[in-house]
């Protein structure tokens, strides 16, 4: 589709956005949020008719790209059959949608209550571990992110935590393997690996094992910065919650549903968590669905024992009918193949390529189409390229990498001092060899505040 500019139109939009929109996690008066026309593929456009190559997928979510029509279409043909039910009722949309997302999860994970996001999705699971446990304490990591609501806020490992953090939440944080940063001072995959299981298990100890419920973790790391964990680690941390009796909740909000080249990166470490939450691709965002994958020990807890937890809109008609139709457009289009092989073959040899040239990236990490560029100032100290949660001015060098990836049309994911490509997994080798570019030429910009 080619944009068609009509300025008009977009002063009226951002006009009535400034004046009646709240901004999600941020201060209301010192943004200026883009005024969007249309969106359609890997590309979306303003009302001034430019262009951008989306390096982001909204928020890591439109794993099959904008207006794909086949999904277009299942939403529109659910709404004329029937726009909504109430989730105590047996509806075709949600029973098929459950049955395809429960063939693709490992293990035994067959049981599916759907949620309307990411956020409610941990909500809910770690709900279900205290109920099957009674144990009242949940682990989390620094370096983490599940969500904005009251208790998903609080087992984030982020900033975006400390405001709603009242520490009165049954929440313990631990530190997770990142050799890159290790806290462990380790010089090895290896090393990080075996220090970071040793303080987990210290962190059970002192913590008490009878107390802790569950271990959640992001599978991969998202927001926090693409960190795949070393090898052995997670098969690691399943053995340790076998051991002292605690559910293994993988959050798979972003990785999952093809972003690393398998369904889920679970896949990537055959290991099989007890709970595992999901949202975003499984329906590629186009309207709001999470959940939370069930083994059949904690589904047991609650065969004659009702489960205390429900949503309106659990698993509401329109947006399973959204993943029944993305699943299957993946499927059909090879999209979980495509994201594994694109990243293996342009992607990752791309960014490496990247870093040889800018002395201002400090590593490259991902897999399929989820990747980090660590930008820093000093690669030997590796000196962050901003400070940790950096604002105003301290943040500019980050703010002036941004602006001109924008200004050569692509749309970077920016956080902290990273900047993460991950794109919707059908886009094309042409588009992101474009995106590649246009990273190039931004990067240039970061060049200018290396020491």
């Amino acid at each position: 589709m080619t944009p068609q500019p009509n300025p008009e139109a977009g002063a009226a939009v951002k006009a009535a956005d400034r004046a009646h929109v709240f901004h999600s996690w941020s201060a209301q008066e010192l943004i200026d949020p883009l005024a969007v026309a249309g969106a359609e593929g890997s590309y979306f456009w303003d009302y001034d008719g430019r262009r951008y190559l989306d390096f982001t997928s909204g928020l890591v979510y439109t794993n099959i790209g904008y207006q794909h029509p086949k999904v277009v279409a299942a939403i529109q043909e659910q709404a004329a059959r029937m726009t909504t039910f109430a989730p105590a009722f047996a509806v075709e949309a949600r029973s098929e949608a459950a049955r395809l997302i429960a063939e693709r999860t490992p293990g035994d994970l067959d049981k599916i209550f759907f949620t309307n996001g990411g956020a409610d999705a941990v909500e809910h699971a770690l709900r279900m571990a205290r109920l099957h446990t009674g144990r009242p304490k949940v682990l989390s990591a620094y370096r983490s992110y599940h969500g904005g609501t009251q208790q998903a806020v609080n087992v984030t490992g982020d900033p975006r935590r400390w405001a709603s953090d009242s520490a009165t939440a049954g929440v313990v944080h631990f530190w997770a393997p990142f050799l890159y940063r290790s806290r462990f001072y380790a010089q090895t995959e290896e090393q990080e690996c075996a220090r970071a299981l040793e303080h987990l298990e210290t962190t059970i100890a002192f913590e008490g094992p009878s107390t802790v419920a569950a271990i959640i973790l992001e599978t991969i790391p998202g927001t926090a910065g693409v960190m795949p964990p070393p090898p052995g680690y997670l098969a690691g941390v399943r053995a340790l919650c076998d051991k002292y009796g605690i559910v293994l909740v993988l959050d798979e909000v972003m990785a999952g549903f093809g972003r690393t080249g398998t369904w889920f990166a679970a896949d990537l470490y055959d290991v099989v968590p007890d709970l595992m939450t999901f949202a975003k691709g499984v329906n590629s965002g186009y309207v709001p669905l999470g959940g939370v994958a069930i083994s059949a020990e904690i589904a047991a807890t609650f065969a004659t024992r009702a489960y205390p937890g429900g949503l309106t809109y659990s698993g509401h008609p329109l947006a399973c009918a959204a993943a029944v139709a993305t699943i299957n457009v993946m499927e059909e289009e090879g999209l979980v193949g495509n994201a594994a092989s694109l990243g293996a073959s342009v992607v990752g040899p791309g960014l490496r390529e990247l870093a040889e040239r800018h002395p201002s990236v400090g590593e490259v990490r991902g897999t399929g189409m989820f990747w980090a560029l660590e930008l820093v100032r000093d690669r030997e100290t590796r000196e962050p390229l901003v400070p940790y949660n950096a604002s105003g001015e301290a943040n500019a060098p980050m703010a002036a990498f941004a602006a001109a990836a924008k200004k050569a049309g692509l749309w970077p994911f920016v956080n902290m001092n990273r900047t993460h490509v991950v794109p919707p997994l059908n886009t094309g080798e042409a588009e992101l060899k474009e995106g590649l570019a246009a990273l190039d030429a931004a990067l240039s910009v970061a060049d200018e505040h290396v020491r």
